[in-house]
């Protein structure tokens, strides 16, 4: 049996390569809508970041999301990411 390649994204926080199960996902749709993508399939441009909120603060400070986007990110989005990694703690 062959062994499966397990995906790997970065983190648009500490820019570490690893697992795509492990990071949330953020979907700029083309209805220019923010989405948090929790089954990694939706439609849409994605940046993925870990499920820490120290790597949140750093996407915030070196504006990954926006780098990885390639748009303005409003701070409802990370609002809401920041509601989500509370609740999974």
């Amino acid at each position: 049996m062959a062994i499966r390649k397990i995906p790997q994204r970065r983190c648009a926080g500490c820019e570490q390569m690893k697992e795509k199960k492990q990071l949330i996902r953020v979907v700029h749709t083309p209805q220019d809508e923010f989405l948090l993508d929790l089954t990694g399939k939706k439609s849409g441009r994605g940046v993925y970041i870990c499920k820490s909120i120290e790597c949140l603060e750093a996407a915030r400070k070196k504006r990954g999301l926006e780098r990885g986007l390639k748009c303005p990110v409003p701070a409802e989005v990370y609002d809401s990411l920041l509601i989500q990694l509370k609740e999974e703690e």
